[in-house]
């Protein structure tokens, strides 16, 4: 029985990295104290997800006073279904009615970047491509065959993959090269990047709402424990001075 139980440990991990994507994922160089970067995330979000995705965790509230809101200025632009700012982030969508639609219930997103991760956020909403086989006529590079559709496809256009013919082993095939708008969209390519990158920006900020200050508060700590171990090791030697 133990046996078994170390070759399962030993298993695991090799799964969980088999249930990865299969496309390199790029950095997400998001930044906490950009404002402005959280405030255009919380529009984008407030804007194309909440109608799936909610924020069950999160207040109004919170997010407009560390966003740098006014209150009632979020509640005009920010707020649509009359709930009040001190209320969570939710939406009215039946999850049975969400169930059917989607083949599953769009999850919360509360926690969604420390559960996948900045990078995987990023890459994920990049990587949406034109699909017929699918329902919703997109399918997706890091999520193969997800059952969301490309609420962002106003602001980028249909993207679609591209090819290169390229020799490989003395043969001209068609070589994937990457996923490129058709330029419908209402934002060039690299301001839909940087679009996605204030998302992505906002739900990690949602994620851990208090993570600058505690990032704060731990370096004062770590001042604090230097200058007191100055201290007891100067008590130290005053105590054991007699017994040496």
């Amino acid at each position: 029985m133990k046996k078994l139980l170390l070759i399962a440990c030993l298993l695991v991990p090799g799964l969980a990295l088999a249930a990865g994507p299969s496309v390199p994922l790029d950095k997400a160089n998001y930044d906490l104290t950009d404002k402005a970067s959280l405030q255009n995330g919380a529009k984008l979000f407030m804007n194309y997800c909440l109608g799936c995705h909610q924020q069950q965790y999160q207040r109004y509230s919170r997010s407009f006073e560390d966003m740098g809101v006014p209150l009632e200025m979020g509640q005009e632009y920010l707020q649509f279904t009359g709930e009040k700012v001190t209320d969570h982030v939710t939406n009215t969508m039946p999850e049975e009615s969400a169930a059917k639609w989607f083949g599953a219930a769009p999850p919360d997103l509360t926690l969604v970047a420390r559960v996948r991760g900045a990078d995987w956020l990023y890459t994920y909403l990049r990587a949406f491509y034109a699909d017929d086989s699918r329902p919703f006529g997109v399918n997706n590079k890091v999520f193969k065959d997800v059952g969301m559709p490309h609420v962002l496809q106003e602001l980028q256009g249909l993207p679609r993959e591209t090819h290169e013919k390229r020799l490989i082993d003395g043969e001209m095939v068609d070589q994937y090269v990457g996923i490129k708008s058709d330029g419908t969209g209402e934002l060039s390519p690299e301001e839909y990047d940087a679009a996605v990158l204030d998302l992505v920006n906002y739900l990690v900020y949602v994620g851990e709402p208090a993570r600058l200050e505690a990032e704060s508060i731990g370096r004062w700590v770590l001042v604090f424990i230097l200058v007191l171990f100055v201290f007891v090791y100067l008590l130290k030697k005053e105590y054991w001075r007699d017994v040496h």
